[in-house]
């Protein structure tokens, strides 16, 4: 699994655990959404480093590579 795919199912997972605990404790939903999102936000950073470097190196070598190759240039022209 992609890690930028991993980091993101991890960050959701946490919003939704955080935002349906405070629902049930009948909280208001937009209060409980801004909470549920700090909440992830810190859980993510603090807990979920690895995985956010992870998804950092995937960025950093789609950006490294070059864009196209020899033969896509000779096959568009």
């Amino acid at each position: 699994m992609k890690p930028w795919i991993a980091y993101s199912l991890v960050r959701v997972g946490v919003f939704a655990v955080v935002f349906a605990a405070l629902m049930l404790a009948n909280v208001t939903w937009w209060l409980a959404a801004v909470i549920a999102a700090v909440v992830g936000l810190c859980v993510a950073y603090i807990f979920f480093g690895k995985l956010r470097d992870a998804v950092a190196l995937d960025i950093a070598e789609r950006r490294a590579r070059p864009a196209g190759d020899a033969d896509s240039a000779a096959e568009d022209a």
